[in-house]
């Protein structure tokens, strides 16, 4: 069987565990503690290791998806997670403008570890005050047509949504090894 291990990153409430959960054929592990820090005013548990499920594609592929926690107190779970990745998701909650910089510190933080493939998943799309897709890619600096293309919309709560999320992550995945 071959196993392709996602990473979901993304800032502190922003939707990882929500996907990771919801991507789940058998359940999840997750390591949620009370939250003791600023992120307490957001939710009152937070991951601080990490999230993990399973998604059968076939009985010959399996994904393993994994979900880092948001603070980066934490970035030593980033790097210990994104070293065997096959690919990452980075959510970016759309109706957090402050939190855009944080996302762009995850992004920069991946990028300086690994090349793999990646997209952008856009959570709470659907918020008051949520920005466009737009001009979240200009904050993150995703200007260049070709990368602008791995941005996608997900609601992580929705199950077709993520499973399309991870669909589109498989494909960067393939084609990647398809070049090599």
């Amino acid at each position: 069987m071959k196993f392709l291990r996602v990473i979901v990153a993304g800032p502190v409430s922003s939707g990882k565990s929500t996907f990771v959960q919801t991507a789940s054929d058998t359940g999840m592990i997750e390591t949620e503690r009370l939250a003791t820090d600023a992120t307490s005013f957001l939710k009152a548990h937070t991951t601080v290791a990490l999230d993990f499920s399973r998604l059968i594609l076939s009985p010959e592929m399996e994904l393993h998806i994994y979900g880092t926690p948001g603070q980066s107190r934490f970035n030593f779970m980033w790097d210990l997670l994104i070293q065997r990745a096959d690919a990452y998701i980075l959510l970016v909650a759309a109706h957090r403008p402050e939190d855009f910089s944080s996302a762009q510190e995850i992004l920069s933080y991946m990028h300086q570890r690994v090349q793999i493939p990646m997209l952008i998943g856009l959570t709470h799309t659907d918020c008051l005050n949520a920005k466009s897709v737009g001009e979240i890619i200009r904050e993150l600096g995703y200007l260049d047509e070709e990368k602008s293309q791995n941005v996608v919309t997900v609601n992580p709560m929705n199950k077709t949504s993520v499973i399309e999320t991870l669909m589109m992550i498989k494909s960067l995945i393939l084609r990647k090894v398809d070049v090599t």
